[in-house]
């Protein structure tokens, strides 16, 4: 079964045509005293997991999403893949607001997050939770390539398919670097100019540790990044909510359609 983690503009699947809400799933973690909600969807009569990573409110911050309990939790459901939504800001000349990519690469400059589930964890609530949150030994996992290639290809197939069907088609790269960077403000300027010479397409705050601790759980990971402003100091002016609430607004149905695709492409 698939799996959808939703980001800014993507809390709700329910709000998106052909997405009917069926149940809800509470998964107690090692990671946290309260569950983790996960939300049953049925699209075309085929199942699909949903989660928020920043809340069913938009309340959760970027370095504050408690990434370990929500991949555990995915992973204890019994998921097969997960397509994360990413609202992105665009350094690459093609990734002007509205404009999708689905990054082969990233770049993680975050910082002080729970990046892994092989150590010691202080969260786990007694020595059995310890002993199920830390996996057996220390692993050196295989990131060379962060994101998993079948899950892209799903996701390419799907947008090319949606795509096929518009009049006017929305611009979707299919590889790129993705800049991971702390948050919650925005970058400035300078940062900007340095992550473009470092080789940065796209940057955000989701990807990392999301998409290592998937791999550690051998969870097949990738995402579909929205572009929702031009990254700062790229275009005069300053970014602003209202332009970026608009962007995501006009970008969702797309998506929808695009996870929809990908939905009808998967065995249950």
């Amino acid at each position: 079964m698939l799996a959808i983690i939703g980001g800014t503009g993507l809390s709700r699947l329910a709000e998106l045509e052909n997405f009917n809400a069926d149940s809800h799933e509470s998964v107690q973690t090692p990671f946290a005293d309260a569950p983790v909600n996960v939300e049953c969807y049925s699209v075309h009569d085929k199942p699909l997991y949903f989660l928020p990573r920043h809340g069913a409110e938009h309340s959760i911050p970027p370095h504050q999403i408690n990434y370990r309990a929500n991949i555990w939790a995915l992973s204890k459901l019994g998921v097969k893949g997960i397509v994360a939504i990413n609202a992105v800001g665009g350094i690459h000349d093609e990734m002007a607001p509205g404009a999708f990519m689905i990054p082969d690469q990233l770049i993680d400059y975050t910082h002080g997050r729970a990046a892994t589930f092989f150590e010691q964890d202080s969260s786990a609530q007694s020595e059995s939770t310890q002993t199920e949150a830390t996996l057996a030994q220390v692993t050196h996992i295989d990131f060379t390539e962060p994101f998993d290639a079948r899950v892209r290809q799903l996701i390419s197939n799907a947008a090319n398919s949606v795509n096929s069907r518009l009049t006017e088609a929305r611009v979707v790269l299919e590889e790129g670097v993705y800049a991971v960077t702390q948050g919650p403000r925005l970058e400035t300027a300078a940062e900007i100019r340095k992550l473009r010479q470092e080789g940065c397409d796209i940057v955000g705050m989701t990807a990392m540790p999301e998409a290592a601790l998937a791999r550690e759980l051998e969870l097949p990971y990738a995402s579909l990044a929205l572009s929702v402003n031009w990254a700062a100091g790229l275009v005069p002016g300053s970014i602003t909510l209202d332009e970026i609430r608009q962007v995501v607004t006009d970008g969702m149905h797309f998506v929808g359609a695009v996870i929809a695709e990908c939905v009808q492409a998967t065995d249950e």
